[in-house]
C-alpha cells in the first residue's frame, strides 16, 4: 500500500493520520432537518496540531465528534490510520470545556483512571512523570476542590496524556478559563505536544487562540458548515504574536470571516 502524505509546516511530508471524507450531518427534531455540515473533507498529518475555527454554533464541536466516533455522519467517512471510525476508542482520548475531572479523586487518582492495566511500579511511575510535565509537583494528594480553574485544566490534560493516547480531541478547553489562565494554558499545551507530538485536533472560535498554537487552522463557514478555507501557520514556536507575519496570518483570518473592518 502507499503511504499517504499531507504537507504542514511543521513536517514536508508526514503520515496522513485522520482522514474526513464528504461529511454530511443532519440532526432531525420535531420532524424538522437541520444542516450542520455539509460536504466536509479534511486531512490532518501524524504529529499535527490542527485548529478547528468557527463562529459558535456552526457545526465545529459536531465536527470533532464525528471525527472522535461519539457521533455518526449522516453521509460520509472518517477514518484513522486507514481504519474506519466506527465509534469511541480508547486510544484517543476527547477533552471538554466543562472541565471532567473527578471531584472524588485526587490528583494522584485522576491521573491513574484508565491505568489499571499496568503494574503498581508503572503507574507510579506515569503518574509522577505527567504530574512534573504539567507542573502539578506538590499537589498530588489535593482533591479537584483545592485547585485553582487552570491547575484543574493541567490536571485533565495529564489524565488524557497518561493513557498514552493515539490522538487528543479537545473542545474549547480553555473557553470557562480567564484571560490570563488562557495564555497559560496555551503555553503549557504547546509545551506538552512539543514534548510528546500526539496528533492535536482543537476546536476554537478565538483566532488570537487558533493562530497561537496551531500548524494549520481550519477556517469553518457559518452552518451548514464547509471548509472556507485552511490557513498554514508558517511560524516555529514559540511565536511572537506583534510580528509582522503574525499579524499578517491573524489579520488574514479575521478578513476571510468577515470582521477584518469590524473590531
Amino acid at each position: 500500500m502507499t503511504e499517504e502524505k499531507v504537507k504542514t509546516p511543521a513536517a514536508k511530508a508526514v503520515k496522513t493520520k485522520l482522514r474526513a471524507t464528504g461529511i454530511n450531518k443532519t440532526f432531525k427534531r420535531d420532524g424538522t432537518e437541520t444542516s450542520v455540515l455539509e460536504n466536509v473533507e479534511l486531512e490532518v498529518a501524524q504529529g499535527e496540531f490542527l485548529c478547528l475555527l468557527g463562529p459558535s454554533g456552526c457545526g465545529k464541536s459536531t465536527l470533532l465528534n464525528i471525527c472522535a466516533g461519539f457521533l455518526s455522519p449522516t453521509t460520509g467517512t472518517v477514518t484513522i490510520d486507514g481504519e474506519p471510525v466506527t465509534g469511541p476508542d480508547p486510544r484517543r482520548i476527547f477533552v471538554f470545556q466543562e472541565r471532567g475531572v473527578f471531584p472524588w479523586l485526587t490528583v494522584e487518582g485522576n491521573i491513574a483512571f484508565g491505568l489499571a492495566k499496568l503494574s503498581k511500579a508503572e503507574q507510579a511511575e506515569r503518574i509522577a512523570h505527567y504530574i512534573k510535565m504539567v507542573g502539578l509537583q506538590g499537589f498530588e494528594k489535593a482533591y479537584p476542590q483545592e485547585l485553582s480553574g487552570g491547575m484543574k485544566q493541567r490536571l485533565e490534560v495529564a489524565r488524557a496524556l497518561a493513557v498514552n493516547p493515539d490522538m487528543l480531541f479537545l473542545d474549547e478547553p480553555f473557553g470557562a478559563l480567564d484571560s490570563i489562565t488562557r495564555l497559560i494554558m496555551r503555553g503549557e499545551l504547546l509545551r506538552i505536544w512539543e514534548a510528546e507530538r500526539k496528533t492535536i485536533i482543537f476546536v476554537t472560535h478565538d483566532i488570537e487562540e487558533a493562530v497561537q498554537l496551531a500548524d494549520r487552522v481550519v477556517v469553518m463557514s457559518a452552518r451548514p458548515a464547509t471548509i472556507q478555507t485552511i490557513v498554514e501557520i508558517d511560524i516555529e514556536h514559540p511565536r511572537d504574536i506583534s510580528s509582522p507575519r503574525y499579524l499578517e496570518l491573524r489579520d488574514g483570518i479575521f478578513n476571510e470571516i468577515g470582521l477584518a473592518h469590524k473590531i
